[in-house]
Order: structure tokens, then sequence, then C-alpha cells
């Protein structure tokens, strides 16, 4: 009995530790000041779509977030940033620190969207490639499966072709 606990209890670390680090998940025990303070102005991106060097880059640099001052307390920052250093993205797909510590420069977001008309970026119902939502309806709970796509509204027929697989 003891050598079936132990195997059960080896092959859930294994399983754990080989899901955590599969994909841009989000984590189970997500920090309530990152809902509060990320979401608030864009999607609570899960930490393994960056590695921990840009995550440390973004939270050092909360004074100039991308054109905006997100500026936190010291201890909010600590909380959130230690968060993300934990549940970086360490696998292959985000062994690159993308340009700028953007996700959507990043060379595994280009390839996944490359066949997406830049204009649908720029579409009313998009807004911008960073608004991940407007066409990943888990994005707010951390999950984009191509298979629960939607198309944003307004999209126009030749704007429509790069969900066409």
């Amino acid at each position: 009995m003891k050598k079936l606990l132990t195997a059960v209890a080896v092959l859930f670390v294994v399983v754990t530790a080989a899901r955590a680090d599969s994909g841009p998940m989000m984590p189970r025990n997500v920090p309530q000041a990152y809902t509060q303070e990320c979401a608030a102005c864009h999607t609570a991106y899960p930490p393994g779509m960056l590695p921990a060097r840009s995550w440390q880059r973004v939270m050092s640099g909360l004074d100039k977030h991308y054109g905006t001052d997100a500026s936190l307390d010291a201890a909010t920052v600590t909380q959130i940033g230690q968060w993300l250093q934990t549940h970086a993205g360490t696998y292959k797909r985000v062994s690159e620190e993308p340009p700028h510590d953007r996700i959507t420069r990043s060379a595994w977001f280009e390839r996944k969207h490359r066949d997406i008309d830049p204009a649908v970026w720029k579409h009313a119902s998009v807004k911008s490639a960073a608004n991940c939502a407007a066409c990943h309806t888990g994005a707010n709970r951390g999950q984009f499966d191509d298979d629960k796509l939607r198309l944003p509204p307004g999209l126009d027929t030749r704007l429509r072709r790069g969900w066409n697989d």
C-alpha cells in the first residue's frame, strides 16, 4: 500500500509540474491584487506567457507601463512580482524575451495570429492585439483554446479570413 501511495504521489507531482509549464494557463492561486490592478485595464495575462526577466522589467517599469502610469504601492508590487516570477513561462515557446516585453510581439503570438489581417486589431470591436477577450472566450480564465474562438462582431468578410483553418 505504501508503494502504491508513493507511486500515486510521484505521478501527481510529474503531471502537475508538466501541466504547469505546458502553456499559458492561469495558475489557481491568482492574487486578488493582480486581478484588481492588472485586469482593471487589460486582460490579466497568465504569467506563463512571458519569461521571468520580462515580468521583472514590466514590474519595475510600472510608472511607464506601455504609455500609462500604472504605479502601485511597494507591497503590492512585491506580491504581484513574486507571483509572476513563480509562475513565469519556462517552456520552449517563451524562452525568448519578446521585443519591449510585449506578449503581442512574441514569436509564438505572431505565429499563432499570422493569418489575422492587421486591420482586425484596429477594428472597433477588437481595438488592439492585446484585447484577447475579443476572440478568446476564456481569456479572463487564462484559456486560449483555438476550439473556443468567436468572431468579433462587425467584421466584414475580408477580415474573417483568419478564422478559416
